[in-house]
């Protein structure tokens, strides 16, 4: 007797169901299909890559620059000197580059983005230092406000003492001094007028 889940496997000579094949079909991707899952993976990237160099040539078809001479003389050879750099530059985009001047022009490339470039640390410092030079112009200005407070606060305090001195003198009688009284009131009219 078979065990419990399994089927018994059909004895030879048996008759099996019209139109069933004894072979079931291989699984995707199996090596003894002859498509081995690296071979089906390789070839799934072999199509994407033609994909995108088809999307690649339709964005930018190649373009037949070609200038008349219909352009005025003293202009003529500027668009000619065009002409011949974007010839240049399109030969450089379809011919392969030695490594040396590859890097040779990454090199001077990253040289010339450095001069002009700032690295985001820089930026930072920069910035970290125009807050540190703005709260010290801040703190100074409040530290002057503060001085010229003090100094109006220090005036006024000493001379209201010097008016109360001169208003609190009494006579020996323990009577208010009218006479300094009324000089004090005279000098304040003509410190007013």
């Amino acid at each position: 007797m078979a065990p419990a889940g399994r089927r018994a496997a059909p004895q030879r000579g048996a008759a099996e169901a019209p139109g069933r094949s004894r072979k079931r079909p291989l699984p995707r991707g199996s090596a003894r299909g002859g498509q081995g899952l690296v071979s089906w993976r390789k070839q799934k990237i072999q199509w994407e890559y033609k994909k995108l160099l088809k999307r690649e040539r339709k964005a930018n078809p190649p373009k037949e620059v070609v200038y008349t001479d219909t352009y005025p003389e003293h202009l003529k050879h500027l668009y000619l000197a065009e002409e011949e750099m974007l010839k240049q530059q399109c030969k450089a985009k379809s011919s392969p580059v030695f490594l040396e001047e590859k890097c040779n022009t990454a090199v001077k490339s990253a040289i010339n983005e450095r001069k002009h470039k700032k690295t985001s640390n820089q930026k930072a410092k920069e910035e970290y230092e125009k807050v540190k030079a703005e709260r010290a112009k801040k703190k100074e200005a409040a530290e002057k406000r503060k001085q010229e407070r003090e100094e109006a606060q220090r005036l006024y305090k000493q001379k209201k003492m010097e008016a109360y001195k001169i208003l609190k003198k009494r006579t020996k009688k323990g009577q208010p001094n009218l006479n300094l009284q009324m000089e004090f009131l005279l000098q304040k009219i003509q410190q007013k007028t």
